[in-house]
């Protein structure tokens, strides 16, 4: 079976080499050749755990290739999946399918037989029908088939995520689309993962309602966190209350300095827009969006706090850049927003991120890069952590103390023991812990 994947990011190279791990011929098509000639030399454009491996092993194997040239990519193939971009639109918020409509002809064009053109870039509501009378108009001779197939990829883990979903999601309308795209999957019926079959509206639909409800329920144990600083209560307990109500569930309960990414912050303001022009706004999401956003100033003005009221002529040390771990992704970044804030409150900033190469495009010229976590904590007067990279974890609070000049630590994950960093007499504050409340039980 030979498929196409239009786009090579994220999205359509992950999907693309694990397609070809079940053995299936795979060809990936972007128009970036410096990209495709990247790939064909074994460098990856993005940061994924496993993705290197996986990828060298399918071209290797001749199972996977890359190209710039649609036409051939598609000549024989039996399904196309659209993987290109859907960024947020300039002035209204929308999601822009610019892309998807212009890969949907240069496909039908390029066509040689019949075959199923399916939807994997996150697209609003009623895109495939849209999809179906491009594909109709540019090749009314030709039966092709539209469908829907949203991914559901976490970044750091996007390759398990394939190999071991929760749940495939197919839009059809037709029975030949749902039999190549069960065929596609068949491998994952050997672990008896359920494959949901829906009309096109509702596939779309899933994935942006999906993504809309874990961001709420991140805002949501935010907002929760707050309350427990006020009170004195603790957020990892109440979350973990919460969590153990198979109802509510404990995934996506973990206070921060709000939520980012290449998911969330624009489908669920994509989402919202929808909703709005629809006649049934989706106010809890419009809300969650607002409340997001103010959250990320909220975690700058907290350090300046933490730091006496200012921090004019003081170095911050910085851990952690990246919207989460394992990702060197930096779209809406908490840290795009409280570095930028800092650095014009007059603090002098140091920092680090196992995966910089973004953050350094992305941050302030003036912020100073460190070539580990010590570098960069090295006689500051105080530090704060954003991502939770796992060997952030592992410093001791000891260690921390002995390296800084100053005592202040704001904890913007809850990584660290707060009963052991102030047993070291440093000044440390966390998310949602009130004053007492140290380690949960």
């Amino acid at each position: 079976m030979k498929v196409a994947m239009i786009g090579a990011g994220y999205v359509g190279l992950v999907s693309g080499a694990c397609f070809a791990e079940f053995g299936t011929d795979v060809h990936i098509v972007d128009t970036d050749a410096s990209k495709i000639e990247a790939l064909r030399a074994g460098r990856m454009p993005i940061y994924e755990p496993g993705l290197e491996r996986l990828v060298e092993e399918n071209a290797r194997d001749g199972r996977l290739s890359f190209t710039t040239d649609l036409k051939a990519a598609v000549r024989g193939a039996d399904a196309v999946f659209l993987a290109v971009g859907t960024p947020t639109r300039r002035g209204d918020g929308h999601a822009d399918l610019t892309y998807v409509f212009a890969a949907a002809e240069q496909v039908a064009l390029a066509a040689d037989k019949p075959l199923v053109l399916i939807t994997k870039s996150t697209v609003p509501v009623g895109t495939g029908r849209q999809v179906k009378a491009i594909v109709r108009a540019a090749r009314p001779d030709l039966a092709i088939e539209v469908a829907s197939n949203p991914e559901f990829l976490r970044e750091g883990n996007a390759i398990g995520d394939f190999m071991r979903p929760d749940r495939v999601v197919v839009g059809v309308d037709s029975d030949r689309a749902l039999a190549v795209l069960k065929r596609l999957y068949r491998p994952l019926y050997l672990i008896e993962t359920p494959v949901l079959a829906t009309s096109i509206e509702t596939a779309e639909l899933i994935k942006y309602a999906s993504n809309a409800f874990l961001a709420v329920k991140i805002t949501f144990i935010n907002q929760m966190a707050d309350l427990c600083e006020k009170t004195g209560a603790n957020v990892h307990d109440v979350a973990r209350g919460m969590g153990l109500d198979g109802r509510i569930g404990r995934k996506f309960l973990h206070a921060g300095p709000g939520y980012g990414g290449s998911c969330f912050p624009k489908d669920t303001l994509a989402l919202a827009r929808t909703a709005q022009e629809m006649g049934v706004p989706a106010t809890l999401v419009e809300q969650t969006i607002a409340a997001n956003d103010a959250r990320k100033a909220q975690m700058a003005e907290r350090v300046i706090a933490a730091c006496g009221g200012s921090v004019a002529g003081k170095t911050i040390a910085v851990l952690g850049l990246t919207f989460k771990p394992e990702t060197d992704d930096m779209r809406d970044a908490p840290s795009l927003v409280i570095l930028p804030a800092l650095v014009a409150a007059g603090a002098t900033l140091r920092a680090y991120d196992p995966q910089p190469a973004h953050a350094r495009q992305m941050l302030p010229a003036a912020v100073q890069f460190a070539d580990s976590a010590m570098d960069a904590v090295r006689d500051a007067d105080a530090l704060v952590l954003i991502t939770e990279w796992n060997e952030f974890r592992a410093i001791p609070p000891e260690k921390l103390k002995a390296a800084m000049a100053g005592r202040v630590i704001v904890d913007l994950r809850n990584v660290w023991d707060p009963v052991a960093m102030r047993e070291q007499g440093l000044d440390y504050s966390s998310i949602g812990r009130g004053e007492g409340a140290g380690t949960s039980v």
